[in-house]
């Protein structure tokens, strides 16, 4: 199957159909997809939070600038952020590379001091700056592969997050709330299912060299 198609089909949907959920089976290949996702040097610094209680739903919606998708959907999505990018956070990571590649340490340590050397030059504002372009990788690649499944999806950056971080007990997690994706199925009378893409033409948005 072109993935053409599922890109064209797929929209920012603006009503979800509260009858219809998202199966166990499709929540399974979102969070397979999730930890799938291309994160720079592979660290994955990012966590997903999957909210399908109804009585969170409805308390996020104020949250979220009262998009009523978020109360409506199957599902809401919160792509979060990892606060403790630290040596402990990267060491980890090359032990997690040691243990399934079986690379040898010694190999291994020059480009771990490299990146543990290269985190801890940086302000905690410049490595969660970093950590957040990561979540949003993880975003374009959910939106993707939502449309390849049929489910429907609203990326959202609109928001308050601190008060999302506090509902949802995330700073004890060590974690920050990035981006909200509710998931589910289009609502019938949602009209924005049949409006046309409005995109630059290929010629306007590529450059060929």
């Amino acid at each position: 199957m072109s993935i053409i198609g599922p890109l064209q089909w797929r929209y920012a949907t603006k009503a979800f159909d509260t009858s219809k959920k998202v199966s166990a089976e499709k929540l399974d290949i979102i969070k397979q997809a999730f930890n799938l996702t291309a994160t720079s040097y592979g660290l994955q610094p990012i966590k997903l939070v999957i909210v399908s209680s109804k009585a969170l739903k409805q308390q996020l919606v104020p949250i979220g600038m009262n998009q009523k998708q978020i109360g409506q959907a199957s599902h809401i999505l919160v792509l979060c952020i990892q606060t403790n990018i630290d040596k402990a956070f990267v060491a980890n990571y090359f032990q997690r590379v040691h243990h399934i590649r079986q690379t040898p340490k010694t190999i291994l340590q020059p480009f771990q001091d490299f990146l543990i050397a290269d985190f801890e030059s940086k302000n905690q504002e410049a490595v969660e700056a970093w950590a957040v372009k990561q979540a949003y990788l993880a975003m374009g690649n959910l939106l993707t592969v939502c449309a390849v499944e049929g489910i429907d999806a609203c990326p959202m950056e609109g928001f308050k997050p601190e008060e999302a971080d506090a509902l949802l007990d995330l700073q004890s997690q060590g974690l920050k709330s990035v981006l909200l994706l509710p998931i589910g199925y289009r609502a019938d009378n949602d009209m924005f299912a049949d409006f046309k893409k409005v995109r630059k033409p290929i010629a306007e948005s590529i450059i060929e060299l």
